[in-house]
């Protein structure tokens, strides 16, 4: 595999400045060699460029979080060598962030953006939402969510590897759900809130987010962020069959390979191997993490 690794000073001038990144794992499992391959691009490319990293725990999803799993995240965080500037003492969760929320909710609401919508997942299908409550007038109330009205706009985003990005999320995937009919804020608008009040100024990330980047640069125009953050997308652990790690079908990684012996060395380096950033396994503490980036050229190597 071809490792990536960003241009680090085409990197500065995208963030102006040092970054500042985030770890914003979920607490719905334990942590595996993906997290891991996170972690890595995360702090290898905050430290070589001279950054910040924030610990921020994505517990949006409230049927699936659990304080055990929360626990498990932050000891293997620490075992592994992995120190956060800010979130980890106490730990920063997404949970403790209603009224900003709320109070991003009510700025999109007074300029008349906001809708509720009864539609379920089957009814939508897997095309883009038709806006088809927009003009029907709902009352929120329980058992329908929150939609935020897009422009039909192309937006544009910078990727620190896979260069500009351009879409028009609006047309992709229509007007975004900011709050399902349980009730829970959904994923798109917490992160993008969060990383605005964060000052996250580079969003690191697997490939398999990618296409969540125009709808959150969209919502961030909305809530008044002139500049978005740059972005990183990095290559995912994958099984032999081809699907990606999850938490939900059982690759508990970390815990596995610490039972196993593995040292906090050699887990960070199966993970950097597994996606191109050593030629082997070998034993590589966090602290040498940064020189995976250090004096990068950029692109795909």
């Amino acid at each position: 595999m071809s490792a990536v690794r960003p241009d680090l000073p085409a990197l500065l001038r995208s963030t102006g400045g040092p970054p500042v990144t985030r770890f914003a794992p979920s607490p719905t499992g334990y942590l595996h060699l993906g997290h891991v391959v996170n972690a890595i691009y995360v702090w290898g490319v905050a430290r070589a460029a001279g950054g910040r990293v924030v610990l921020r725990l994505e517990d949006h999803d409230r049927l699936r979080c659990r304080p055990l799993y929360e626990a498990a995240l932050l000891e293997d965080l620490d075992w592994l060598g992995f120190v956060a500037d800010e979130g980890r003492t106490p730990p920063a969760r997404q949970s403790d962030h209603t009224a900003a929320f709320e109070a991003a909710l009510a700025a999109l609401d007074r300029e008349g953006r906001v809708y509720a919508c009864d539609c379920s997942r089957r009814q939508i299908g897997p095309a883009a939402y038709d806006g088809r409550c927009r003009e029907r007038g709902l009352a929120p109330e329980p058992g329908r969510g929150l939609r935020v009205r897009l422009d039909d706009a192309q937006v544009r985003a910078d990727d620190v590897v896979l260069g500009p990005m351009r879409e028009r999320p609006a047309a992709d995937y229509g007007d975004v759900l900011v709050k399902d009919r349980d009730g829970h804020w959904t994923y798109q608008f917490a992160v993008t809130v969060d990383d605005a009040r964060d000052g996250i100024t580079l969003v690191v990330r697997g490939a398999d987010l990618v296409t969540s980047t125009g709808r959150q640069v969209a919502l961030a125009g909305l809530l008044g962020r002139a500049v978005p953050p740059a972005f990183l997308h990095h290559p995912l652990v994958m099984h032999p069959d081809g699907r990606k790690l999850s938490k939900s079908s059982g690759d508990t990684g970390i815990r596995a390979l610490r039972e196993r012996g593995c040292s906090a060395g050699e887990v960070i380096g199966l993970a950097a191997a597994a996606v191109g950033l050593i030629e082997a396994p070998r034993p590589l503490p966090a602290s040498e993490v940064p020189s995976l980036f250090a004096g990068s050229g950029g692109g795909h190597r």
